[in-house]
């Protein structure tokens, strides 16, 4: 069953179920997938602030990279949903496709590799996999034959809700004329997400990794999706702050079926829930604004000079 909404005056956008036992396998063999593609692109572009040079692209089609240089070539990769195709477009005109089916991440991996290599493309990557909790599941990519599930029905609908919520977020992006990351979707950590900026350096973590220092160098209200993992085994949106006001957890926010995830920190709200409710717009869009405000409020954000009046 689908939900329909409207954005603005037109036809109505569907909003699919995606239930995560419908498609676990596909969706950890996809995440794979993408971090192959994503490595490749970490390797090909220039460090952009908070690593926005690595992130995909949510198209009419499916994920797509930046422009990638490599020499005298210049490329993109996109993982079209529709067709079910890896599609490699060089800037030269040359196209090349690796099929996206139930196979092995190996078979995947080398398939890549030997596309980049017709090209003219010669790469190097860490193989091994990133932002797996599962110590068991960070197999290095050329060995790795035990993810190997393919639904493209629910990749298709995976990528559709991708497309339903993308509006509401770049409108609530839109709203914010401060410092903000695009909209993009995030393959380490397989989420689609917008990040605000207070303008403000946030206190060094200690304990942080050179990726996380760089991530949270400065004071951030991040809004995402992903499809359900961890602590919360369905499809959510999430709200956070860093570093996190005193006072955040027992904020009161929207719609209703909101909440306060004490093990992620995390404000939660379940994709069904929007999906199911009479208007899923209204119900996302009140979600971001009331977490944003929130969170703004506590750390005494400067907000009239960050937002649109």
């Amino acid at each position: 069953m689908t939900r329909a909404s409207t954005l603005e005056p037109g036809l109505p956008v569907e909003w699919p179920s995606l239930p995560l036992d419908a498609w676990r396998d596909t969706y950890a063999t996809l995440h794979m997938w993408t971090q192959i593609v994503g490595k490749v692109c970490l390797s090909l572009t220039p460090l952009t602030n908070h690593f926005w040079n690595i992130a995909f692209q949510v198209t009419s089609r499916g994920l797509v990279t930046p422009a990638m240089s490599a020499g005298r070539v210049t490329l993109t990769m996109t993982f079209d949903f529709v067709e079910h195709q890896l599609i490699f477009h060089a800037a030269d005109g040359r196209v090349e496709r690796v099929a996206l089916e139930a196979q092995t991440v190996a078979d995947f991996y080398r398939a890549v590799v030997d596309v980049l290599g017709r090209l003219g493309v010669r790469v190097r990557i860490w193989t091994t996999p990133v932002e797996i909790p599962d110590p068991a599941a960070r197999i290095p990519f050329e060995r790795d034959t035990q993810h190997r599930s393919y639904d493209p029905a629910m990749a298709n609908t995976f990528w559709r809700v991708l497309v339903a919520i993308k509006p509401v977020f770049e409108r609530f992006r839109g709203e914010f004329i401060g410092k903000c990351s695009p909209v993009h979707f995030f393959w380490g950590s397989f989420d689609f997400a917008v990040t605000r900026f207070s303008g403000e350096r946030a206190p060094e973590r200690a304990d942080a990794d050179s990726i996380m220092k760089e991530a949270y160098s400065h004071r951030v209200i991040s809004h995402g999706f992903w499809p359900g993992s961890g602590p919360v085994q369905e499809p959510a949106f999430y709200a956070y702050a860093a570093p996190e006001p005193d006072g955040l957890k027992q904020a009161v926010v929207e719609p209703a079926a909101a909440y306060y995830h004490t093990e992620l920190s995390e404000f939660i709200l379940p994709y069904e829930a929007v999906r199911t409710a009479p208007s899923p717009v209204d119900d996302l869009t009140a979600f971001f604004e009331s977490t944003y405000a929130a969170a703004a409020d506590l750390a005494r954000w400067k907000r009239s000079e960050l937002e649109r009046p």
